[in-house]
């Protein structure tokens, strides 16, 4: 260990000792005094204020702050020796029992009613009670055996701000906040990279003062000032690195495609058997407007499942044909390439097949490209579209791959875009001999502070109306486990459905047997429920229980792909009463007769996910209805999350509760990344107004100086924040 002054680069084993160092790395993966500046505290207790340790989830690994109130020993029944028994509460009424196996008599004596203390461990529930078994702790105040050395540091805090990190069961916080100490008696804070004009401007602290006020917080008043600051640091990272990519694809040449007067587009609009939404005719209008320019277009179009994307998307496909281009369309799934083949190619009609009988004047043709064609057609679709006479290109990962030429790539659709990686995207568009005008959808409503976090270097789009004819979905909870009766009851609703000429959907989360897809969400947990219910399982039991007697069909992605396209194909005819499947109905499925969807186990999904899988019913003229199957306890968060996908359809207020539930680690892509990030304070739920003043601050800023060039440690600060990975991830274009 030294004593010399630390920088944010020193080894961390010269200022704790390797043994320590040794054990950050290893389990919280901190090798620098940069490392551990930047490990921020999860939270802050504070003796005499309670955690409210009946908010503890069971299986939640927990930091309580808690106050001794009494100790019992008994003998323990199974084996020899006795069991201490500790109860420890936080003053708001809650309690925990920290249970120690063993004759520990020292224990007994030190764990003394009154005394206060950390304790760390996993929440476990016996008899109805909530327990820590064999926490680790410390104890704050004076004595304590075998804990001196921790209970020197702590001591510090004892009444004031008590830092709580994030921390593993072999490091526990109060080993963090001890290093923390070392290495803060020797840093020496960097260079403040945010310019001292923008400081002075948003009254934010120094960065030395912010870095020392978040870990050993001086008043409440400090605390608030650090975090400002810092998370005014990671804002303004995310959001310079945005506007100056903005601003650089800006500054790329593109291939102007104007609209044409007479042409394919306005052959389409002529034939259309309804009438655009004034939604649709606005976003249409920027959307024109952009392809016309001599830039590329790089836009979201968000909007409500069948608000009516795919239209919009195809007339700007038809623009960019009229021009003299190609667009390509790229899927995420082959069931829904196909399904997008078939249905633009029931738009266009005559418009969409040159060379065949009955064809317009001055049609193109739309080929599809997947894995799973055959080598014959495979090769005729390939020249279709190499020699250009194919204008719509609509395809999968497939379109990505070599041999794939075009011969003159003007657009590139990207739906349901959070499918797809930064390398799938540009794999596309480096098929265009200069950048294609880009337009990403999403039928997942978009949070204002995500569009501006995750999407800020997007012009974005919302259809928020619902075109002529959608039919009102309602939506109900049935609680399995409470009121069996009810779950007999959705089966005979489903049945009725049926018995009126229309279908029906039953969704699970799980395959089957085998690995685990892409679609099956990764919700087991280790409580003792049961694992997810599966489409193979539950597909027999319901042909030989209560839809004895229905046609049913199989669906999910482990299929083949021509299996797949036949039972689609199947479904959308009517020849089946009842599809079983997975996720991968959850975009782009339309089948207009289908009125029932009953999701399976519904707690297992997201609420984006539910409200994309209720969007595939109501698609007629027929009201649609979706019954959410869950065994979720009244009251939980789990249940409570269910019936507010029950009582709204509005897929803006969903993103936000969405929004809440998810980590923002999440949202901001850190699962994108196997690097360690340093966004770690900024929230979307809460911090809106501070992203809002960044981004505008940001786009001053590089205005001014694109490159950063007059501020090279702002710049350097923000490539350490926003790792090159995690750049990429926020380039959605």
């Amino acid at each position: 260990m030294t004593s010399e002054p630390s920088t944010v680069d020193t080894p961390l084993k010269k200022l704790v000792g390797e043994k320590t160092a040794k054990a950050l790395a290893g389990h919280l993966d901190l090798h620098t005094a940069g490392d551990l500046i930047y490990h921020f505290p999860r939270r802050y207790d504070e003796r005499g204020e309670h955690t409210d340790i009946r908010s503890l989830d069971v299986g939640e690994q927990v930091t309580v702050l808690a106050q001794v109130q009494r100790t019992a020993v008994r003998p323990m029944r199974q084996r020899r020796g006795n069991l201490l028994e500790v109860t420890v509460g936080d003053g708001s009424g809650g309690v925990l029992t920290c249970t120690f196996f063993g004759n520990q008599a020292w224990r007994e004596r030190e764990l003394r009613p009154g005394r206060w203390g950390l304790f760390a461990g996993k929440v476990t529930e016996f008899r109805g009670k909530r327990q820590l078994n064999g926490p680790e702790y410390v104890l704050l105040g004076e004595g304590g055996d075998g804990e001196a050395a921790a209970n020197e540091e702590v001591e510090e805090f004892a009444g004031a701000l008590i830092p709580v990190y994030p921390a593993a069961a072999a490091v526990p916080t109060w080993v963090i906040a001890r290093c923390v100490r070392v290495v803060l008696d020797t840093f020496t804070p960097p260079d403040d990279p945010l310019p001292a004009a923008v400081r002075a401007t948003r009254n934010l602290a120094g960065i030395g003062d912010a870095l020392r006020e978040i870990h050993r917080p001086t008043s409440k008043e400090a605390l608030y000032r650090a975090r400002r600051r810092l998370k005014w640091d990671e804002a303004f990272a995310v959001q310079l690195t945005l506007v100056q990519r903005k601003h650089r694809a800006a500054a790329w040449p593109a291939r102007s495609r104007p609209a044409k007067a007479g042409g394919l587009l306005d052959a389409f609009d002529a034939r259309l058997p309804y009438e655009l939404t004034s939604g649709q005719q606005v976003v249409g209008r920027e959307i024109a407007a952009d392809l016309a320019t001599a830039h590329p277009m790089h836009r979201l179009l968000q909007g409500e499942v069948g608000s009516g994307k795919t239209v919009v998307a195809l007339r700007a496909m038809l623009q960019v044909v009229d021009a003299g281009g190609q667009a390509a369309l790229l899927a995420p799934t082959e069931v829904l390439a196909a399904q997008h083949h078939r249905g633009i190619l029931d738009l266009l009609g005559p418009l969409g097949r040159a060379g065949e009988l009955g064809a317009a004047d001055d049609a193109t043709r739309v080929e599809l490209v997947t894995g799973s064609l055959g080598a014959a057609a495979r090769r005729r679709a390939l020249a279709e579209v190499a020699e250009g006479r194919a204008g719509i290109v609509l395809g999968t990962h497939a379109l990505l791959y070599e041999g794939v030429d075009f011969a003159d790539l003007g657009l590139v659709v990207v739906d349901e875009q959070h499918r797809f990686g930064v390398e799938q995207r540009d794999a596309l568009r480096a098929k265009a001999d200069q950048p294609p005008h880009v337009l990403v959808m999403t039928a997942t409503p978009i949070p204002r502070t995500v569009a501006m976090t995750v999407y800020g270097d997007l012009e974005t789009s919302t259809l928020s109306q619902l075109p002529q004819g959608r039919s009102p979905i309602a939506s109900h909870v049935v609680p399995a486990a409470d009121k069996p009766a009810f779950l007999d009851r959705a089966w005979r609703r489903l049945r009725e459905e049926v018995g009126k000429g229309h279908q029906a959907y039953v969704v699970c989360p799980r395959i089957g047997e085998g690995p685990v897809s892409d679609e099956e969400p990764p919700r087991e947990d280790d409580n003792g429920r049961r694992p997810p219910l599966a489409v193979t399982e539950v597909a027999p039991l319901l042909a030989e229980g209560p839809l004895h007697g229905l046609r049913i069909g199989v669906l999910h992605g482990r299929l083949p792909a021509d299996e797949k396209d036949a039972v689609m194909r199947a479904y959308a005819a009517g020849e089946l009463d009842v599809l079983v499947a997975t996720t991968v109905v959850e975009v782009g499925v339309n089948v207009p007769n289908a009125t029932v969807m009953i999701v399976l186990d519904a707690d297992r999904f997201g609420v984006s996910q539910l409200h994309q899988l209720r969007g595939r019913v109501g698609r007629g003229s027929a009201a649609g209805l979706c019954l959410l199957v869950t065994e979720a306890a009244e009251g939980s968060s789990a249940r409570e999350r269910l019936d507010a996908v029950a009582s709204t359809t509005d897929g803006f207020k969903l993103a936000e509760l969405d929004l809440e539930q998810r980590r923002e680690g999440d949202v901001l892509g850190a699962s994108q990344s196997g690097r360690r990030s340093h966004l770690r304070l900024l929230s979307l739920r809460r911090d809106t107004d501070l992203i809002r003043d960044a981004r505008a601050e940001a786009i001053t800023l590089v205005e001014e100086d694109p490159e950063l060039a007059h501020h090279p440690a702002l710049a350097a600060s923000v490539a350490a924040l926003v790792d090159e990975e995690r750049a990429e991830y926020l380039e959605k274009g």
